[in-house]
């Protein structure tokens, strides 16, 4: 078996695969997949240890305590088997992706990873990727598999924190706030009004921008946040979980 791990700013997410599965249609099937907060990425070792794991292959974005924890769970759930751990890393060019950053080991490794899930899942399509979770990450695809670039923004949850942080007189609002209206008549209404308008926006204009050089170009939504932007957006558009981890699976495929 095949462990994927995808370490996120806010949450760990994992799956399991037959390491031998190499269909284009498996993407996304999983044997078993979690998901935990931070705080409890200890508790998987007793998950993990139930497969026959052969080979991890891990992306992480949370740092170097997380990717320390991470090791320490490997290293209890397979302890005196030890097994082959990757972590994963933008490339100039993998599994059909080409990475057009400036600096392609500085593309944060799940962006590159979303990237190489979204040409797998919709190959010969010009593409939007935007991962809205702590961060919200729009990143434009040719079709032809050329990572173009992105923007980053904060993420929606971010956007409301940091207004109630940094004025006196607004509060928290609550992410389930349902916004009917982009007009709102009372102040927490008017906050994720706000907040949901520039997520929205940005989509919609990286979509119209790279639209621009031809093509229909498919929109994907993926991230904790996708549920409540969505319903605010103008433009056609998929969601796809596990972006990241289908990333990661069509990686494992490529032949090193």
């Amino acid at each position: 078996m095949l462990l994927l791990i995808d370490a996120g700013n806010t949450r760990v997410k994992w799956a399991v695969v037959p390491s031998a599965e190499r269909r284009p249609e498996a993407l996304g099937r999983w044997t078993e997949s979690g998901m935990v907060e931070h705080a409890q990425v200890r508790s998987l070792s007793d998950a993990w240890r139930a497969h026959k794991v052969v080979r991890v292959l891990a992306s992480n974005v949370a740092g170097e305590p997380m990717r320390d924890a991470i090791e320490q769970v490997l290293l209890g759930a397979f302890g005196m088997q030890p097994v082959p751990l990757e972590w994963f890393a933008s490339a100039a060019e993998l599994a059909g992706v080409r990475n057009n950053y400036r600096n392609p080991a500085q593309l944060g490794c799940d962006r590159f990873a979303s990237a190489i899930g979204a040409h797998a899942l919709f190959p010969g399509r010009p593409l939007v990727v935007a991962t809205c979770g702590t961060a919200t990450t729009v990143d434009a695809v040719t079709p032809d598999g050329v990572f173009l670039g992105g923007m980053i923004l904060p993420g929606l949850g971010l956007m409301a924190s940091s207004l109630a942080k940094n004025t006196a007189q607004l509060p928290q609002v609550a992410g389930h706030i349902d916004i009917a209206e982009p007009f709102a008549d009372y102040t927490d209404a008017a906050i994720a009004s706000g907040c949901l308008a520039a997520q929205s926006g940005a989509i919609e204009r990286a979509v119209a921008a790279h639209a621009r050089h031809g093509g229909n170009v498919q929109c994907i939504l993926s991230g904790g946040a996708a549920s409540l932007i969505a319903p605010h957006l103008s433009v056609p558009h998929q969601r796809v979980d596990n972006l990241v981890l289908i990333g990661l699976h069509k990686a494992s495929m490529t032949p090193c």
